[in-house]
Formats: C-alpha cells, sequence, structure tokens
C-alpha cells in the first residue's frame, strides 16, 4: 500500500501561482508514472499532468499547457505541481496519484482507472 498526501491548496486570486505537493510513504516505488487530477463540483475527476519514473517525460490537459508544470524529486519521494496564472475555472479539488504498474507514459496516462493509489486531494479555489 502506498500513502500519497497532498499539500499546498488554498485560496488564490486568478492570475496568481501555488504550488502543489505530494509525499508518497509507505511501499512507494520511485519507478512510477505520477499524475494529477483534479474534479470540480458536479463534474468527473479530470487529468491534468503525469510525469515519466525519470521525469523526462510530461503529459498535460491542453487547458493547462503553459501555465502548470509537473515535477517530481525521486529522493524525496515528492510530486509537485507548479500552477502559475491561475484561472476560476481551476478551482477544484486537486489528486496526486501513482500508477504502481508503469514507468513510462502511455495512452492510458490521462485515464482516472489506470491508478493505483490515490491521495485524499487539496481544494485549490481562484477567486476572480
Amino acid at each position: 500500500q502506498v500513502q500519497l498526501v497532498e499539500s499546498g491548496g488554498g485560496l488564490v486570486q486568478a492570475g496568481g501561482s501555488l504550488r502543489l505537493s505530494c509525499a508518497a510513504s509507505g511501499r512507494t516505488r520511485s519507478d512510477s508514472v505520477m499524475a494529477w487530477f483534479r474534479q470540480a463540483p458536479g463534474k468527473e475527476r479530470e487529468f491534468v499532468a503525469a510525469i515519466s519514473w525519470s521525469g523526462a517525460s510530461t503529459h498535460y490537459t491542453d487547458s493547462v499547457k503553459g501555465r502548470f508544470t509537473i515535477s517530481r524529486d525521486n529522493a524525496k519521494n515528492a510530486v509537485y505541481l507548479q500552477m502559475n496564472n491561475l484561472k476560476p475555472e481551476d478551482t477544484a479539488v486537486f489528486y496526486c496519484a501513482a500508477d504502481r504498474r508503469r514507468s513510462l507514459l502511455g495512452s492510458r496516462s490521462t485515464y482516472v482507472d489506470a491508478y493505483t493509489d490515490w491521495g485524499q486531494g487539496t481544494q485549490v479555489t481562484v477567486s476572480s
């Protein structure tokens, strides 16, 4: 079992920045694909960004490209999401996820059911 704990959420004005962190513990594997998803009220959980085990490959949903950056520090068992130029439509609970079955990004990396472990989420609210 892997435990994922997110932090760094909060309330920010449009145009502002936040940096989310995800700390992994338990039976962690540094060779897992890691990702961030988000879920807005009344909507399904959606993919935001993913990163390969080495950090060499990343993938983003179109709406956050150029604004968000995913990164990882395997020595610290941590994954980060730097969010700049935040918009009200970014308001959601952000979740960290790990796919212990894969090390490289692939066609399934954007799917919720591709991930084996999830954090509890951290709220991000962007005011206009």
